[in-house]
């Protein structure tokens, strides 16, 4: 009998693992097809007035799959006889299929128990290749419906979604690491992605450009959830002409609901400036709708403000963009001056403005992709334009995080280095003492000050060493506290140290006094006492321990042994030790 090599049978795994990769991106995006399928034909079975039969709902059904992905559909049936494009993605419907790429890819690239996975590279070829596969059989079945997808699209940018959820999914699978970059990457980026330093200051600017899209989708709902607010008449009106029964109108709330974060970027366009087109002749700006708007009968475009110029509450819209490049600032802020870190690790000036420059630019080029994707032409007369322009969402952003995000980020580092005896730093030691020594030197400089008769003062506890007494000092020449005049001073204390730290009990007058300036005078270090702490310990020890420990009576001779006399010896008319036996044990 033979027996399969080690090799052989390694490759079969491989080969195994890419097979398994290449169903699972292909169950991903069957799973999507079959869901949005399912809902369509639910809202055909249940209309009274079908206008095709099943193989044309399952047509539909793949073309508005295949628009999920960004592909261009193309209406053939139209009054005037010219088919007409549908490009404005509903982007609601964007987020079923990339999480399912995502997934896939994620969970092939994942290894399994006992045996390693495929390689990063084999498990993204071929979970998108299995997903491609779907998507040319779906635009194969939608070929002769009516929504008809544009094959010019379906390489971009349909495949450049599958593939960066696919990617995406990897890039999880494997912990997220960012670098090292490929080796057919620029030497100069590599070496850049190496330094750790380069690494936290692009995943700060990631961070704080992602909380300046966030705030900018969030003002532009809030402008759009306003405005319907205020024309909830019309919205009504519009919702109720457009379908008569209950399933035309659930099928007009979903379409309605899957637009609502492309409403939301349009109200972000329309705050930063440049506003959105409502056709060839007409946009909307802050500043009033100028032109003649074609504008379809909808709900969310009940929002669309009314022509003529602006008023104050048009101008009010303004405040989206100035809160999204305050959030941007915060973000770089709090990486520039950590709390918990101290003055020393604080970014400088220069690296501060470069973070929060590289933070506004990946706002501008996030905002730029959203607002491009957005919106998109819906016929192809006045309504070839429709949407935000996203070469002017951009720099607009850009001009706007970046003109109010630096500065607004200098003040807010400015802000948290301040004093460190604001509360926000009190348990942030310096950059050479240890958290206890900082805590225990204040505890104990509040103490020193509460024995010497001194308020106590609020700020106390989150003061630097030698704070307290700079605080409290007399100007020179003048009078010391009374309270601190009772006590001597650390050159004349007659029980003071050789060693001993400046403390805060030595003298209102001396600069460089802190507290642990004098030993305890407690009977505790007192012979006596000492005496018979070790009369006691011997006793338990058993013999073992030799008499009470001796100073030094006089230095110790270089030529001969030193002799040592214990004082209590002395006082008690016991003799001295022989110096010719050993010594006591110390």
């Amino acid at each position: 009998m033979t027996q399969r090599s080690p090799k052989a049978t390694a490759e079969r795994n491989r080969t195994l693992d890419l097979a398994s990769a290449l169903v699972r991106g292909a169950v991903a995006a069957g799973l999507g097809l079959g869901s949005l399928t399912v809902l369509v034909m639910v809202l055909w079975i249940s209309s009274p007035y079908p206008d095709s039969g099943p193989g044309g709902v399952l047509r539909a059904a793949a073309g508005v799959w295949l628009l999920a992905h960004g592909a261009g559909l193309v209406r053939p049936d139209t009054l005037s006889g010219v088919p007409a494009p549908v490009s404005m993605v509903p982007l609601l419907l964007v987020l079923g299929p990339v999480w399912l790429a995502h997934r896939a890819a994620r969970d092939a690239a994942e290894p399994e128990e006992g045996r390693p996975g495929p390689s990063r590279a084999g498990a993204f070829c071929a979970v998108t290749a299995g997903y491609l596969l779907v998507v040319a059989g779906a635009a194969a079945c939608a070929r002769g419906g009516s929504l008809r997808p544009d094959p010019d699209t379906l390489v971009f940018p349909v495949a450049l979604v599958v593939a960066g959820a696919a990617a995406a999914g990897v890039w999880t699978a494997a912990g997220r690491p960012f670098g090292p970059l490929p080796s057919w990457s620029p030497l100069v980026l590599q070496e850049a992605i190496a330094r750790t330093l380069f690494r936290d200051r692009a995943e700060a600017a990631c961070r704080s450009a992602a909380a300046g899209v966030t705030v900018l989708l969030g003002g532009g709902a809030l402008l759009v959830a306003v405005a319907l607010g205020r024309n909830a008449g019309a919205a009504q009106d519009a919702f109720l002409g457009l379908a008569g029964d209950w399933s035309g109108r659930f099928a007009v709330l979903l379409l309605a609901a899957s637009l609502v974060p492309n409403a939301a970027l349009w109200g972000a366009a329309y705050g930063l400036g440049p506003g959105f087109s409502l056709g060839t002749g007409a946009t909307a700006t802050p500043l009033g709708l100028d032109g003649t708007p074609a504008v379809p009968h909808f709900p969310l475009l009940a929002a669309v403000p009314d022509q003529g110029p602006g008023s104050l509450l048009n101008g009010a819209a303004l405040a989206v963009p100035v809160a999204a490049a305050l959030a941007v600032a915060w973000f770089t802020a709090r990486r520039a001056a950590p709390a918990d870190a101290p003055r020393a690790q604080a970014w400088s000036t220069r690296e501060t403005v470069r973070v929060t420059l590289l933070a506004a630019l990946g706002c501008a080029a996030g905002t730029a992709l959203l607002t491009a994707v957005a919106g998109g032409p819906l016929g192809t007369g006045a309504l070839r334009e429709f949407g935000p322009v996203w070469w002017l969402a951009g720099p607009a952003a850009l001009v706007w995080t970046s003109g109010i995000g630096v500065p607004a980020a200098l003040l807010l580092r400015l802000w948290r280095l301040r004093t460190p005896g604001w509360a926000w730093r009190r348990d942030v030691p310096e950059a050479d003492e240890p958290p206890a020594t900082a805590r225990a030197a204040a505890a104990v400089e509040a103490e020193a000050e509460a024995v010497i008769g001194r308020r106590r003062r609020w700020w106390a506890p989150w003061r630097g060493r030698g704070a307290a007494g700079a605080a409290g000092d007399a100007a020179p020449g003048g009078n010391a506290a009374p309270a601190a005049s009772s006590l001597p001073a650390p050159g004349t204390a007659p029980d003071a140290a050789p060693g001993a730290l400046v403390g805060a009990g030595a003298g209102r007058g001396d600069a460089g006094f802190e507290p642990y300036d004098f030993l305890p005078t407690d009977p505790w270090h007192e012979n006596d006492f000492r005496e018979a702490r070790w009369a006691s310990l011997k006793r338990g020890s058993g013999g073992l321990m030799a008499d009470f420990p001796a100073a030094p009576a006089s230095p110790v001779d270089p030529a001969g042994p030193a002799d040592f006399a214990d004082p209590a010896d002395l006082a008690a008319g016991r003799p001295a030790p022989d110096p010719d036996r050993p010594g006591p044990t110390p």
